[in-house]
């Protein structure tokens, strides 16, 4: 069980943001926002976006040191360019599938520049919206073979896939942990590792509590996002704001499996103060996290595995809800 919890955001989220309506929050520098994470309680580090949001590595590694934060992940972002619009992974243009297996290359290459230990992507534009839209198992051997290489290039550097069941397609291919594990499986790189996100899991119907068990007895790494939504999309809420006992349970299990990575908030302030919501999301956090660990663990497991859940319930009902 791991007793430390440590605490990370990404960056993109404390600047200007938009949906399909509305801009949120005004436009900052890469400075301003380091600063302004710098100043918020429990968190510790950062998940930035390469290239749109650095690719400077001497700025940012300076910027870093003044602002005493470490880095979580360096997020490669393989769907903003127009090429990427309809596949960039997985593209029927071997020319589109090179130029997206470089754009990770170049990630790394950035990660490795400024100190960080792995590269995470969301293929979020590799995916169908239609019946016959595509030939699925090709689309599948495309996914092995420039995931494989984009792993191959700087193992020292892993890369984490992250999975989500939709957006920006209406279907992404890599949508679920067991379908994430497959293809980790299939390619054969032991330095890959799975991005787990607790709203990505929840509009996927998984359990994240579940996922966390299965990705911590496979033989790859993971690492992990933290916020909450209402089960009908990926809203990027604070976390527990919705899903409050099913969180708890997601960090029992973080603790029980020995996690000890950042936990990085992927979280979308926009109608709420910046400062203020990812504050929220490690305050709560660290108070379900101590929560737990007052608990008589060796009775809790005992119970769980009982199979009781009658009597398990009470033990929540007392050391939990303190009802």
């Amino acid at each position: 069980m791991n007793n430390e919890v440590k605490f990370a955001l990404i960056t993109g989220f404390v600047s200007k943001t938009k949906d399909r309506f509305h801009e949120y929050n005004e436009e900052k520098s890469l400075a301003e926002r380091l600063e302004m994470v710098s100043q918020m309680e429990g968190m510790s580090g950062v998940e930035v976006i390469f290239p749109y949001e650095v690719n400077d590595a001497a700025s940012l590694k300076s910027l870093l040191i003044q602002y005493n934060l470490g880095i979580a992940a360096v997020n490669v972002n393989v769907k903003a360019e127009p090429e990427f619009r309809n596949g960039g992974l997985t593209s029927t243009d071997p020319a589109v599938r090179r130029n997206a297996v470089q754009f990770i290359r170049d990630a790394k290459d950035f990660a490795q520049s400024v100190g960080a230990d792995k590269v995470t992507c969301c293929p979020l534009g590799d995916g169908y919206e239609f019946a016959f839209q595509c030939d699925y198992a090709r689309m599948w051997r495309f996914l092995i073979e420039t995931f494989g290489e984009a792993g191959a290039y700087k193992p020292e550097i892993p890369l984490f896939i992250e999975y989500k069941p939709s957006e920006t397609r209406g279907h992404c291919f890599v949508d679920t942990a067991a379908k994430a594990l497959c293809l980790l499986n299939e390619i054969g790189i032991k330095e890959m590792g799975i991005t787990m996100d607790y709203g990505h899991s929840k509009y996927g119907q998984e359990n994240p509590a579940e996922v966390v068990a299965l990705l911590a007895k496979s033989r790859f790494p993971y690492y992990i996002h933290i916020n909450d939504n209402n089960g009908r999309w990926d809203w990027d809420l604070m976390v527990a704001s919705h899903n409050f006992l099913e969180y708890v349970e997601f960090i029992y299990y973080v603790q029980e499996y020995g996690y000890s990575d950042f936990l990085t908030s992927d979280t979308s302030p926009t109608r709420w103060d910046i400062r203020g919501t990812f504050e929220a999301n490690a305050r709560m956090t660290r108070k379900i996290w101590d929560r737990l660990n007052g608990l008589d663990r060796m009775e809790f497991a005992g119970l769980i595995r009982g199979g009781d859940f009658l009597k398990t319930w009470k033990f929540v009902e007392a050391n939990i809800f303190k009802l």
